[in-house]
């Protein structure tokens, strides 16, 4: 398991990052306080408060393919 802060700005980015986390077969969540969704979803993810970073837990051994790919949105 392993957590960054991401930020998604647009309606654009969210489409772009939903479709980059559907090719994964592990579970990936995102969180904003307490509340926590699919990352595949993406009703889910608007019902978050995507003005500040959130936080994404990536369920996987691996995740440097993955990272790599949303390196666009990774906040540091």
């Amino acid at each position: 398991m392993t957590k960054k802060k991401i930020l998604l700005a647009s309606i654009a980015d969210v489409k772009k990052f939903v479709s980059v986390v559907s090719m994964y077969d592990f579970e990936v969540d995102l969180s904003s306080g307490r509340y926590a969704v699919d990352a595949k979803s993406i009703m889910g993810i608007f019902s978050l408060d995507l003005s500040n970073p959130i936080t994404l837990t990536a369920h996987t051994d691996a995740p440097e393919k993955f990272f790599a790919e949303i390196k666009d949105f990774i906040v540091e």
